[in-house]
């Protein structure tokens, strides 16, 4: 336990100096919202398209390994929603509640520190896990909530979702990647040296960022965001570790990155898209600021437990 503290550690270090540095003034929010781009398309891009580019389509999609992850997904995502309705929240803000209870911050920091920790053989299931964020529960936000403000499911709605996907880097980056793979050719030295490079700066700059960013969290609504917090980091892998080892019966290894990355703290994205549709932004900012404060403690114990 101790030494995988001391593994995790060191990216917790530089998230609290990006905090720092934003808390300071010294990094202003311009500056983070231009780090954030950088890392968003080009540094992680990188760092995702060389690993997905020395990697098949069924490196990555492991049935058992898809299945339980959907099903522990699933699992917290109705309670969360139940807990919501039990409040008597409206559906929008029932399922942002939801949404965030069930996504990590796998881009910006479960691929750069589990790869690092666990290494390279990490790299399919995590790939696996954000391509699901991104894909069905993207997805399935957007559906929900336009059928919640609406009432019926636009024609358009199709578009607008398979756009959004691919304006994302993340989800091209894969594509892109499993795409070179599967012809076979090798990439050319000059464009594995320029993804080497590039994707080098992903974890640095993407740690310092969620760091920087977490300074415009609030910790408002601290009831329901602890709630969310505890289901992200505890409830999420349990239900996720449950589906992996006893019900799917998945590979012990993939099992436990699986159940790792389940215990990452609520992504950065979840504001974003909170902002976005104007849905319960004050409570996804605390839960991500709470969470991201309280997987320093929970994430090695997941670690150990489960990959050790």
């Amino acid at each position: 336990m101790l030494i995988t503290f001391f593994q995790v550690v060191p990216f917790f270090v530089v998230i609290a100096v990006g905090y720092g540095a934003g808390k300071t003034g010294f990094f202003p929010p311009e500056a983070t919202a231009w780090l954030t781009k950088f890392v968003f398309y080009f540094a992680l891009s990188a760092m995702l398209f060389g690993f997905a580019a020395s990697m098949s389509l069924s490196d990555i999609f492991e049935p058992r390994a898809a299945m339980a992850y959907l099903w522990g997904c699933g699992v917290i995502y109705l309670i969360a929603l139940g807990v919501a309705f039990i409040r008597l929240r409206p559906l929008t803000e029932s399922v942002m509640e939801a949404h965030t209870a069930v996504i990590g911050n796998t881009g910006f920091l479960g691929v750069p520190m589990l790869v690092m920790i666990l290494g390279a053989e990490a790299a399919g299931t995590v790939l696996l896990v954000l391509s699901i964020d991104l894909i069905v529960f993207s997805s399935l936000l957007t559906i929900i909530i336009t059928l919640a403000r609406e009432g019926r499911i636009s024609p358009a709605l199709p578009k607008v979702i398979v756009v959004g996907l691919l304006k994302n880097p993340m989800v091209v980056a894969m594509a892109a990647g499993l795409l070179w793979s599967a012809t076979g050719v090798p990439l050319p030295t000059p464009i594995a040296a320029t993804m080497t490079l590039l994707g080098a700066a992903a974890t640095p700059g993407a740690l310092f960022a969620i760091g920087a960013t977490l300074t415009q969290s609030r910790a408002e609504r601290l009831t329901v965001a602890g709630w969310l917090s505890f289901a992200k980091l505890v409830l999420h892998p349990l239900a996720v570790g449950g589906a992996a080892l006893f019900i799917f019966r998945v590979e012990p290894f993939a099992a436990g990155v699986l159940i790792s990355a389940a215990a990452l703290p609520v992504a950065g994205n979840v504001y974003i898209l909170a902002q976005h549709y104007g849905v319960a932004v004050a409570r996804v900012s605390a839960a991500i600021l709470i969470s991201t404060g309280l997987s320093v403690l929970t994430l090695p114990l997941i670690l150990a437990r489960f990959t050790g």
